[in-house]
């Protein structure tokens, strides 16, 4: 009898990971203070408290919310004076906003390979990269493992280049002590349903520099700024404004982030250990000098050759019959189709800059392997729960390993 589930045999576990978002009573009641206030919107105090608590949090002087984690982006590049043409140097692993949101302000993405171990932007490979047309550097603190912010200050200094860190996945994670997000010019996060802190949609900017925040202020709020009128608009921007109701969740969310913090930590730890005793399988690397990761996912290196050179997709094929949802994550942002026409879909930027209008020539040999043949993703979900689901996804993992001569029959 087989004994692989993929196969026809028993899988290792047959419950569901524990859900997301966490809700309770907390949220419903914030709802509906919301409701009856009548400030949905525009003066909204809930937008006004998440403000205030958000920064709180972070450590920082100011934090502004907005719609969504790739307005964030847009509207921190706006407010650090990125304009067409700029170049901006980022990791092509990683969620396409980065990309995109650049793009957004007719600035070109520059996309510098990762680092093997941790999957982070490699900060060796940034100088090279650097040309007279840099204006800024995004670090992505890829899964909620914080970038070596140290060295990206330093590049950032010697260049006198502005530095946005996407810490879209790193709601509580830590550099150095400081909370990511707090240590370059701006920081941005995202609130979309899927995050460590979630209101289903949402984003935020955060600064230690009033200026700066003067102008995040004016590009969220159609142009306007702090000490003029309703109806004087200083700069071209639209309507980023978060609502009440996504404030209201938002505040209730952030008295949970220490808990699941030190939750998912614990797992993690725990499961570390356990897929490091099978082989085969290496989980990615926290950047030395971090003090925390806020696993927005767990991601661990496949090893093809110590699974008897089965490929990578059955080895998903395989776990997920085991009943562990896992997956590949992403692709190298440009081998997109986006970014393979982007000449014809993004007429604007041509006109103003030829470099790397050819995408297809790009090339970042780490993501791509990466992408091709070794990364496998978990959810945050999946660390929220007990030791028990650490174990059942070790143990679906042992087994795969242990029935390797069933494996090589499955197809790709």
């Amino acid at each position: 009898m087989a004994k692989l589930a993929v196969c026809g045999g028993m899988p290792v576990r047959t419950r569901e990971f524990p859900k997301w978002p966490v809700r309770d009573i907390r949220e419903e009641e914030a709802l509906i203070d919301v409701v009856r206030s009548g400030e949905w919107g525009i003066g909204s105090r809930a937008v006004a408290e998440f403000d205030k608590k958000f920064a709180e949090f972070l450590g920082a002087k100011y934090a502004i919310s907005c719609t969504n984690g790739t307005d964030a982006i847009s509207i921190g590049l706006q407010a650090l004076g990125i304009r067409a043409g700029d170049e901006v140097i980022l990791p092509p692993y990683t969620f396409m906003a980065t990309s995109t949101a650049t793009l957004a302000v007719n600035a070109v993405p520059i996309f510098v390979d990762i680092d093997p171990d941790t999957y982070n932007i490699d900060p060796d490979k940034i100088e090279e990269a650097i040309t007279d047309r840099t204006r800024a550097i995004i670090p992505v603190h890829i899964a909620g493992n914080p970038v070596d912010m140290d060295r990206i200050m330093r590049v950032a200094k010697k260049y006198d280049l502005r530095v946005l860190e996407d810490s879209a996945q790193a709601h509580g994670a830590r550099w150095a002590g400081k909370m990511a997000g707090t240590i370059g010019d701006v920081g941005a996060w995202s609130f979309q349903s899927s995050k460590n802190v979630t209101s289903g949609e949402g984003g935020a900017t955060a600064t230690n520099d009033e200026k700066i925040f003067d102008r995040l202020f004016s590009f969220q709020n159609c142009g306007r700024v702090r000490t003029g009128k309703w109806y004087e608009h200083h700069n071209m921007s639209g309507n980023h404004r978060l609502s009440a109701f996504q404030a209201a969740v938002l505040i209730v969310q952030l008295d949970r982030v220490e808990e699941y913090c030190v939750r998912r930590e614990k797992n993690a730890a725990y499961l570390d250990s356990r897929l490091r005793e099978i082989g085969g399988v290496e989980p990615t690397v926290m950047t030395p000098g971090a003090t925390r990761h806020a696993y927005h996912l767990y991601i661990f290196r496949f090893n093809s050759e110590e699974f008897g050179g089965v490929s990578r997709n059955v080895f998903l094929k395989a776990l997920q019959a085991e009943g562990v949802p896992c997956s590949e994550g992403y692709v190298p942002l440009y081998k997109l189709p986006l970014f393979q026409h982007l000449d014809e879909s993004w007429p604007a930027l041509n006109k103003v800059s030829a470099r790397y209008m050819d995408y297809s020539k790009v090339s970042c040999p780490v993501c791509e392997r990466v992408c091709r043949e070794e990364a496998v993703w978990l959810t945050q979900n999946m660390l929220i729960g007990d030791q028990s689901d650490m174990d059942d996804i070790a143990e679906a993992v042992a087994k795969i390993k242990g029935n390797l001569g069933e494996l090589r029959g499955v197809a790709e």
